[in-house]
C-alpha cells in the first residue's frame, strides 16, 4: 500500500477571475519547502444534561480554512506570492522586466491551490485563498525561505488532480550570500540578523452560510515590521532611535546574471533598545522596527522583482 511522502507532493496555483471559483485553467506548479495549509473542523462537547453520566454525541463546529507555506525566495516564483500579497504589479522593460509591487492596495487577488499527495491518490483544492502574510529572515548563511500565510474560503478532495498540467516555472534561488541591506541608501554594516513581515491582517467575514464557509477576506490596516539584531560598534541606529525619526531602509538580493529582489520600507521608526552585555563577547543590540506610510510616496513599502517573466 503506498503511503504519503512529502517528497512526491506537489503544489500548484491559479489565480481566480471571482472569489471562490476555481479556474479551469492556468494553473502554475509551485516550489515549496512545506505546507501547513489545511481545512480544520473541532467537536463541540454535548451540553446536555439528564441523560445520565455520559455525555450525548459531539456536534460540529465552524469550519476553519487556512495554514502556512514555506516558500524559496526564488526569481520566478516569488513573483506570483508577491502578487497574491499586494495586487498587480506596475511592470515596465522589455525583458528583463521590472514589477513594482506597492503596498496600500484596498483589494487583493485571490487564488486556487491545489495539493496532491499522487501515492494516497489525494488532491485537496483550497479555493479562495487570499494572502494574508509574508515573512522571511535574512542571515549569513544557509537556504533563504519565507512563509506565506494564508486564508482559503473552502477545501474540497478529489482523487485525481483538478488543476490539469501546471506550467512549469525555471527554478533559480536567491541566497543569503546575495543579500545587503542598506539605510538611506548607505550600507548598513555590523548587521547579524534581520527579519521581515509584511502583513494585510485579514478581516474574514463570517456570515451565516450553510455550507459553513466565510463569505471573503478583506484587508484591514497593512503592517510592515521586523527586527535587526547588530553588532554595537556606532551609535548611528540608536541615536534615529532616540531622535524619534524615520529612514528608509532597503532588503536587497542580487544574482549576478542581474536578477534581483528589493524589499524597501520608505518610513522606518525605531525603538530606543536596551544595551545588555552578557559576557566577553561582543555587544549586541536587537532594533524591532515598524514601517509607516511614506507621505511623499503615498505607500509604506515597495517590492521590485527583476527577472524575465513578463507577467503574473
Amino acid at each position: 500500500m503506498a503511503r504519503a511522502s512529502g517528497a512526491r507532493a506537489q503544489l500548484a496555483l491559479a489565480f481566480e477571475t471571482t472569489y471562490g471559483t476555481t479556474p479551469a485553467s492556468g494553473f502554475v506548479r509551485m516550489p515549496f519547502t512545506s505546507c501547513g495549509l489545511g481545512a480544520e473542523q473541532p467537536l463541540i462537547e454535548s451540553d446536555l444534561l439528564g441523560l445520565g453520566r455520559d455525555p450525548a454525541a459531539p456536534i460540529r463546529d465552524a469550519m476553519t480554512v487556512d495554514g502556512d507555506i514555506g516558500i524559496p525566495v526564488d526569481v520566478e516564483a516569488i513573483g506570483y506570492w508577491l502578487k497574491a500579497l499586494f495586487g498587480d504589479p506596475v511592470t515596465s522593460g522589455t525583458g528583463p522586466y521590472t514589477h513594482e509591487f506597492r503596498s496600500g492596495a484596498w483589494s487583493l487577488p485571490s487564488m486556487s491551490i491545489e495539493v496532491g499527495m499522487p501515492e494516497v491518490p489525494r488532491f485537496s483544492m483550497y479555493a479562495g485563498c487570499v494572502a494574508d502574510r509574508l515573512q522571511l529572515r535574512m542571515e549569513r548563511a544557509g537556504n533563504l525561505v519565507a512563509t506565506v500565510s494564508l486564508v482559503a474560503q473552502g477545501e474540497t478532495t478529489a482523487a485525481s488532480s483538478q488543476a490539469g498540467t501546471p506550467a512549469a516555472i525555471a527554478l533559480q534561488r536567491f541566497g543569503h550570500f546575495h543579500g545587503s541591506i542598506t539605510r538611506n541608501g548607505a550600507s548598513l554594516g555590523n548587521v547579524v540578523v534581520a527579519e521581515i513581515e509584511y502583513a494585510n491582517n485579514l478581516d474574514r467575514i463570517e456570515t451565516i452560510r450553510a455550507d459553513g464557509r466565510i463569505d471573503g477576506a478583506d484587508p484591514s490596516v497593512a503592517a510592515l515590521t521586523g527586527t535587526i539584531d547588530v553588532r554595537f560598534a556606532d551609535t548611528t541606529l540608536v541615536d534615529q532611535a532616540v531622535a524619534g525619526g524615520a529612514c528608509e531602509l532597503e532588503f536587497a538580493w542580487a544574482l549576478p546574471s542581474g536578477e534581483s529582489l528589493t524589499i524597501t520600507a520608505h518610513s522606518v521608526f525605531l525603538p530606543r533598545p536596551r544595551l545588555a552585555i552578557e559576557g566577553p563577547r561582543g555587544v549586541q543590540a536587537s532594533f524591532a522596527w515598524q514601517g509607516a506610510r511614506d507621505d511623499a510616496l503615498g505607500r509604506m513599502c515597495t517590492v521590485t522583482l527583476v527577472n524575465n517573466v513578463s507577467a503574473f
